[in-house]
């Protein structure tokens, strides 16, 4: 079962409850279902770690990631994946700037390295 957000407008739309049995079809223990949920929408990647090996043994991993694509969820773990703004990435960006890799642009280690590579 999908709701939009159009039907949460409708007055009475909810009024009958639905369980987790009426969606899946059987009556399952989900790790979300049973865990903090703000382990599923946490900043680091200590939590986001912990989010996907819980969704790993989840029974419903596939439909889960599968709902999460269809309504391009801005944020959080889903089906074992994180997203952020409707896409499946690897890692959440951090605060700031950049790393600069030095190793790959070679950039020079001090100021005075800067100057007579500028002057030249």
């Amino acid at each position: 079962m999908t709701v939009l957000f159009s039907e949460l407008l409708v007055p009475g739309w909810a009024d009958e409850m639905v369980g987790l049995a009426d969606v899946t079809g059987a009556d399952l223990s989900l790790p979300c279902h049973n865990s903090d949920p703000e382990v599923f929408f946490s900043e680091t990647s200590d939590q986001i770690a912990l989010a996907k090996s819980l969704c790993a043994g989840c029974p419903m991993i596939a439909a889960c990631l599968e709902g999460a694509l269809s309504r391009k969820e801005p944020c959080g773990v889903w089906g074992g994946q994180l997203f952020d703004d409707g896409q499946v990435v690897a890692a959440k960006r951090t605060v700031g700037r950049p790393r600069i890799n030095r190793e790959v642009i070679e950039l020079p280690e001090s100021d005075l390295e800067m100057d007579e590579a500028l002057a030249s």
